[in-house]
């Protein structure tokens, strides 16, 4: 790694010089960069393209900007980096902390104001979560700028726990097996979106803000809801991972290991057309 003051990227400017966060840091960029590889985010060409990487103020968020400026810096990420945040007009959100903040780390971006907040309250019946019609308004303004900024990919900052975690309200509450994939195209097909943070854990997430010091913003629109079903199974697998450590990583490795003859699906594997050995 280079730490010299000359030579990183503002972003990690006054990093602890632990071996402890070394590693951490270490971890982060081959996570980050191998489910780049992995899942083919950048796409081939003689113009890099522009990726719109949305930020919240959020952990999650602060760990997947500055990373991508690392695997940029260091040049094993020929992309440009354009950071976005959507400011939903929560009663109480502290605009200034994101512009201030990447202003002074020197990082192209746009803020944009989108009043989905008084949207929210007014459809949503009284009791219900705000989270399916608050993710579908901020999803959809951020394809319009990416749109209007001229970039090819949304870039989101879903780590492995919340893949983790989407699987499980699927299978419990859905029905279904299915997750948030790493990368996928919008429903128009004009562009990507991609999770860099697949292979990331939570916890490496919270150890590196927290390390950096960066103006974490929380969501108090979703957190101070309780009984939400995320909350739930997070605490399912919390529980999971305290008797058996390691256990949250196993399940990740088979959301990769998916074997279609050894389910029940039809549309995906031939059972009626499968035949025994007669001879």
């Amino acid at each position: 790694m280079l730490d010299d003051a000359d030579e990183i990227h503002p972003l990690f400017q006054g990093a602890p010089k632990t071996t402890e966060f070394k590693k951490l840091r270490k971890r982060l960029v081959q996570n980050v960069r191998e489910a780049v590889d992995q899942y083919g985010m950048v796409e081939p060409g003689d113009t890099p393209p522009r990726w719109l990487v949305c930020l919240s103020g959020g952990k999650d968020s602060y760990t997947l900007l500055a990373i991508l400026h690392e695997l940029q810096w260091r040049g094993l990420l020929p992309v440009e980096i354009l950071a976005c945040n959507l400011d939903q007009g929560q009663p109480g959100f502290p605009a200034t902390v994101l512009p201030d903040f990447l202003e002074r780390m020197k990082v192209p971006h746009r803020i944009e104001y989108q009043d989905t907040y008084s949207i929210v309250m007014d459809k949503v019946p009284q009791g219900r979560t705000f989270c399916a019609l608050c993710s579908r308004l901020r999803r959809g303004n951020l394809y319009r700028i990416a749109r209007e900024e001229g970039c090819s990919a949304v870039v989101l900052g879903h780590h492995r726990d919340d893949i983790l975690e989407t699987f499980f309200m699927n299978l419990f509450h859905g029905g279904r097996l299915a997750t948030m994939p790493p990368k996928l195209v919008n429903e128009e097909g004009d562009l990507f979106v991609y999770r860099p943070l697949a292979h990331v854990a939570e916890a490496d997430c919270e150890k590196f803000a927290t390390a950096m010091n960066y103006p974490i913003i929380p969501c108090d629109l979703c957190g101070s809801q309780d009984g939400l079903q995320r909350q739930q199974v997070k605490q399912i697998l919390d529980g999971w991972e305290k008797n058996s450590p390691g256990r949250r990583q196993v399940m990740f490795k088979a959301l990769m290991n998916f074997r279609p003859s050894h389910m029940l699906d039809p549309k995906l594997f031939d059972f009626a057309g499968l035949m025994r050995d007669s001879g």
